[in-house]
């Protein structure tokens, strides 16, 4: 795959990453996937990056996997199993993405459909103009869904919407998805691009070590009970109470000032 089909872009502590396939809707193939893996695995890693962004270029977010190549069969003489366990080293991109200790921002304008969606559902946060969509598409093209999308739209409206949602694969626009909440933040389509750097900037430039240490507490809140909920919020409180932001912010409250975090 042509590098071109996936830029990075680093600056002031975010990395953004565009999905380049305008004339396609940036529609996803098997290169770009792993590439993305690629991509947001070392930028995790990367102690100058801060947060992570995930945006398409043109007109979409990302109208899903790339039909095309579905329609070649490319997969036609793999086994079931040979099939399945492809596709789900594929989608490890998914759980990355949620799990990273970073925030992960989807930055949607127009459709996010499809394994499209379920990347977007993926990250920390979603803000959209008011172009943006939120469209499962799977039973439009007779498949089941990927990508974790029936996991992370569950927990974000629940199970019965969800399978409205999924079963009916009707499309959702900005404002019904932000009432959901599917999209944190709808802002003009002209704003999008300066709405998500300066929330971006702000995550980036915050605690991150604790920012880490919070999306591990909410993830664990989804499926642990109330007890180890209690003991991991108590470890990692514990642990970021030795950072160095920490006592930053301790010192910048006593003296009356914006603390200044340096994700240490």
């Amino acid at each position: 795959m042509s590098d071109e089909h996936l830029l990075e872009h680093v600056e002031d502590k975010v990395a953004t990453i565009t999905l380049n396939r305008p004339d396609a809707l940036n529609a996803v193939t098997r290169e770009m996937l792993k590439d993305l893996y690629d991509k947001v695995e070392r930028l995790a890693e990367d102690p100058d990056v801060g947060a992570i962004v995930l945006r398409g270029a043109g007109r979409a977010f990302c109208s899903g996997g790339d039909v095309k190549s579905m329609a070649a069969g490319k997969d036609a003489n793999a086994s079931l199993e040979t099939r399945a366990q492809t596709l789900r080293n594929r989608m490890e991109v998914s759980r990355l993405l949620h799990e990273v200790p970073k925030p992960t921002i989807a930055m949607v304008r127009g459709p996010a459909a499809g394994a499209g969606m379920s990347l977007a559902l993926a990250c920390d946060i979603r803000i959209a103009s008011d172009t943006g969509k939120i469209i499962t598409a799977f039973a439009k093209v007779g498949l089941s869904g990927d990508f974790g999308g029936s996991w992370f739209l569950t927990q974000l409206v629940g199970p019965a919407k969800a399978r409205e949602l999924y079963f009916l694969a009707d499309a959702v626009g900005a404002e019904e998805a932000l009432a959901l909440g599917l999209f944190n933040r709808v802002v003009p389509d002209d704003k999008l691009e300066e709405e998500t750097a300066a929330l971006a900037s702000r995550l980036a430039h915050g605690p991150t070590v604790t920012l880490g240490y919070m999306k591990k507490n909410l993830d664990a809140a989804i499926s642990q009970p109330l007890a180890q909920c209690l003991d991991l919020e108590a470890m990692h409180h514990a642990r970021t109470s030795q950072t160095e932001d920490h006592m930053e912010a301790a010192t910048a409250f006593v003296e009356k000032r914006k603390p200044v975090f340096q994700g240490r």
